[in-house]
């Protein structure tokens, strides 16, 4: 079975956004260790809790980590 994981970058608070995009980053070397076929980032805007705002910045870092895990962002896109 092909497993995925979403990880949507969550901040403990609006000033701690580059360490929830390092934990990501980790996350990801991680599931690629595990095994996971996928791991997917999401884009939310205007969430002081989320730091992921530009999927495609944090999914070129994510790719220069990892080598083997496919990666991708996807998103329901609301109106505010």
């Amino acid at each position: 079975m092909k497993l995925s994981v979403l990880d949507q970058s969550l901040a403990r608070s609006a000033d701690q956004a580059s360490i929830a995009l390092h934990e990501t980053i980790a996350m990801a070397r991680w599931c690629e260790q595990l095994g996971y076929e996928r791991f997917w980032v999401s884009e939310h805007h205007a969430f002081p809790a989320v730091a992921g705002s530009a999927p495609e910045v944090l999914l070129a870092a994510i790719g220069a980590a990892t080598s083997t895990i496919r990666i991708g962002s996807g998103g329901i896109m609301l109106p505010h």
